[in-house]
């Protein structure tokens, strides 16, 4: 384990050794992978939009059981039971909130006066500027070529257009760059713009500390830079994944054929989560409300969670789906956290005092 090679705005307020964040993916930033990343000098953070309220307080327990270092939590701020969860952040001293959608200006609050760091992701110059107004500590920036729900713009041309917005609007707040990342370079690169950091999901999927089974992960391996697509079919919003024979047959079927396997995802999602239809309701109109989803996208909604958790954690890639970033084309090994973070971060320092050297002496 490295020592501290390179100090941010990020790593000095989360506490965290290292610049890098093990970003929250359902089904696979659970405890074994958010522990190792964390006792690695990284920032990992539990994925709680796919746990019930009791699993999101054992896997809590869980990760503080393995590591004394900060991690943090992914929390859906549309979920009916946001402020509930928050508590439960608050009861356990969890470091960070960090938000999938802009959670309200009076949770933002209440988080912060319990000294608990809140960093939205964001995937435009505006949205950041909102959060910041609204007293975010932090945001991720995700450009079009991260896994899962997604944008269309880059993130080498979203990331700086974010950061001069934020610095325009008078908050001087870390941003840390998602979308693309996989190595030291990256990292390099980030800090170049301005970034304090960078956000992984794919490269931390693809590690030996991962759940995922090793049969999905080996399919991942295999796959190169053109074999992700970004689909609406699954659950109404742009969501990048691997190519497989069942994404491309939901592209090629139409919406009445759809619906019979979405009730039944539905009806499957409601059971896993221990819902009820009064609680999907409530969920569902505060979806539209936040994101405008039509009343067809949020029928899918209920398709993504139940999809990926029969690809991601049962193995069985004929009914499920692969969320993946591009750079699953760039990936060809299964390090530990400790080892990926480690070459990330010296990688990263060679590259800065390699690009230092580049300048005229004065």
């Amino acid at each position: 384990m490295i020592e501290q090679l390179i100090r941010t705005p990020f790593t000095d307020l989360v506490g965290v050794r290292h610049p890098v964040v093990q970003t929250g993916m359902g089904w696979v930033s659970g405890p074994r992978l958010v522990s190792a990343t964390a006792n690695a000098g990284g920032l990992g953070i539990l994925a709680s939009a796919t746990m019930t309220f009791a699993e999101l307080e054992k896997a809590i327990v869980e990760v503080k059981s393995r590591t004394d270092a900060p991690f943090g939590v992914n929390l859906r701020a549309d979920a009916g039971d946001a402020p509930a969860r928050c508590d439960l952040l608050i009861e356990y001293g969890v470091k960070v909130a960090s938000f999938a959608l802009a959670p309200k200006p009076e949770l933002i609050a209440r988080l912060k006066e319990h000294d608990i760091v809140v960093m939205p992701s964001i995937g435009a110059a505006k949205h950041a500027k909102k959060v910041a107004g609204w007293g975010a500590d932090a945001v991720m920036v995700q450009g079009g070529e991260g896994g899962g729900h997604t944008g269309p713009v880059p993130t080498t041309l979203l990331l700086p257009t974010v950061l001069d917005a934020v610095l325009d609007a008078g908050h001087d707040i870390p941003v840390v760059a998602a979308g693309g990342f996989f190595d030291g370079r990256g990292l390099a690169a980030a800090l170049s713009y301005g970034a304090a950091g960078i956000g992984m999901g794919t490269r931390f999927l693809l590690t030996s500390d991962s759940a995922v089974p090793d049969a999905v992960k080996r399919l991942y391996l295999e796959r190169g830079l053109t074999d992700t697509v970004v689909t609406t079919k699954v659950d109404g919003m742009p969501h990048r994944m691997l190519r497989t024979d069942l994404v491309q047959e939901l592209e090629e079927t139409s919406a009445v054929r759809r619906m019979g396997p979405t009730l039944r995802r539905t009806l499957e999602f409601k059971r896993d989560s221990g819902m009820t239809w009064p609680q999907l309701l409530k969920d569902g109109r505060e979806m539209r409300k936040q994101q405008g989803r039509t009343l067809g996208q949020m029928a899918l909604a209920a398709n993504t969670p139940t999809m990926l958790k029969a690809g991601l954690v049962e193995g069985d890639t004929t009914a499920g789906v692969l969320a993946s970033g591009q750079v699953v084309g760039v990936i060809d090994d299964l390090p530990t956290c400790e080892e990926l973070i480690d070459r990330v971060v010296v990688r990263a320092a060679e590259e800065l005092h390699r690009t230092s050297s580049l300048l005229a002496a004065q």
